[in-house]
């Protein structure tokens, strides 16, 4: 799960970009914090929130598939 949404991210803010992905699996629920620089989490989140939908919906889909729940977090941090 961690290693799909590390792809959609460095696609999404560019290979040089730092932010941190911290995963918490508590069997059938895993939940996945991202932690980004603060001018970064508009690029993650999007007009809207489309951006971090379509992301959700994609997580869902994998989740589904190996029988689990899954819950996105995006934490915008001030001095990255």
């Amino acid at each position: 799960m961690k290693e799909l949404l590390d792809f959609i991210l460095r696609n999404i803010l560019g290979k040089d970009s730092t932010y941190e992905i911290i995963e918490e699996d508590d069997g059938s629920i895993v939940k996945l914090t991202v932690k980004t620089a603060e001018d970064e989490g508009g690029m993650v989140i999007g007009k809207g929130g489309k951006v971090i939908k379509a992301i959700r919906n994609i997580l869902r889909i994998k989740a589904t598939l190996e029988k689990k729940k899954i819950i996105l977090l995006v934490n915008p941090v001030l001095n990255k």
